[in-house]
C-alpha cells in the first residue's frame, strides 16, 4: 500500500489514468477502436465519396463502390494483414504495437500501401483531386510518423485524428460545402479520441499533441500539393 502510494505520488499521470472509473475507460477503449487510424482513410473517403454533395456527383453507386473498396483494402486489409502475419513470425511482441520497435515495420509497409492508394487514384483523371489529396496526405503522415518513431512514440490515433481535422479544412477552404458542422464534429471526435488515448494508454501529452500537429500539417501540405 505504501508502494502503491509513493507510486502514485512520484507519478501524478499514472494515477490520473489508474483512478479513472470503469465505465469511463470502457468508453475510452471503445472510442480508440471505432476511431483507429485504419479506419480513418475509410471514414474520410466515404465521406468524401457519398456525403459530400458534388466530389462523386457524377459517379454511380457502382463506381463509388469501386472506389471504396480500392481505399479499404490498401488502407485496412494490407497493413492489417501485415501486422498479423509480423505477430505471426514473431517480428513484433503485439497486435497493439506498443513499442516504438515493434512500429517501424508496420510503417515502412503502410507506407508503401499509401503510396500505391494515391498514385492508382492520381492516375484515374476521373477521381476528384480531393481524395488524391488526402491518400498523399496520408502517406506523408506514415513517413513522418517513421521519422518521429525514431526519437520518441508519437500517437498513431492522433496522427489519424490530426488528419480527419486537416482534410476538413482543406474541403473548407474549396468552398464546395457548408463545412460548419463536419468540421466541428471533427474537433469533437479529435477532442475525445486524444482525451481517451490519454486515459487509456502509455502516451504522455507530447506524444499526443504532437500526433495531432502532424496529421494536420500532412494534409495540409497534401492539399497544397494535389489541388
Amino acid at each position: 500500500m505504501l508502494n502503491s502510494e509513493f507510486s502514485i505520488a512520484n507519478n501524478p499521470e499514472a494515477s490520473v489514468k489508474s483512478w479513472q472509473p470503469a465505465l469511463v475507460r470502457f468508453f475510452a477503449h471503445a472510442l480508440s477502436y471505432i476511431f483507429h487510424p485504419l479506419f480513418i482513410p475509410f471514414y474520410i473517403s466515404w465521406f468524401i465519396t457519398f456525403i459530400h454533395p458534388s466530389y462523386f456527383s457524377g459517379f454511380s453507386d457502382a463506381g463509388k463502390k469501386r472506389v471504396m473498396i480500392m481505399i479499404t483494402i490498401n488502407a485496412i486489409a494490407f497493413p492489417f494483414i501485415t501486422v498479423v502475419l509480423l505477430k505471426a513470425l514473431g517480428f513484433i511482441d503485439s497486435f497493439f504495437l506498443r513499442t516504438q520497435r515493434d512500429r517501424i515495420i508496420p510503417y515502412i509497409a503502410s507506407m508503401t500501401f499509401f503510396f500505391w492508394a494515391q498514385y492508382a487514384l492520381r492516375e484515374q483523371s476521373e477521381i476528384p483531386r480531393i481524395l488524391v489529396a488526402f491518400m498523399f496526405g496520408v502517406f506523408i503522415s506514415s513517413a513522418a510518423a517513421l521519422i518521429a518513431n525514431i526519437y520518441f512514440k508519437i500517437s498513431m490515433h492522433a496522427i489519424g485524428m490530426g488528419g480527419f481535422i486537416g482534410i476538413f479544412f482543406a474541403i473548407m477552404q474549396q468552398n464546395t460545402m457548408l463545412m460548419t458542422w463536419p468540421l466541428s464534429t471533427a474537433l469533437l471526435i479529435a477532442g475525445l479520441v486524444c482525451t481517451a488515448r490519454l486515459i487509456v494508454s502509455n502516451h504522455t501529452p507530447k506524444e499526443i499533441y504532437s500526433g495531432l500537429l502532424v496529421g494536420f500539417i500532412c494534409q495540409l501540405i497534401g492539399a497544397a500539393i494535389q489541388l
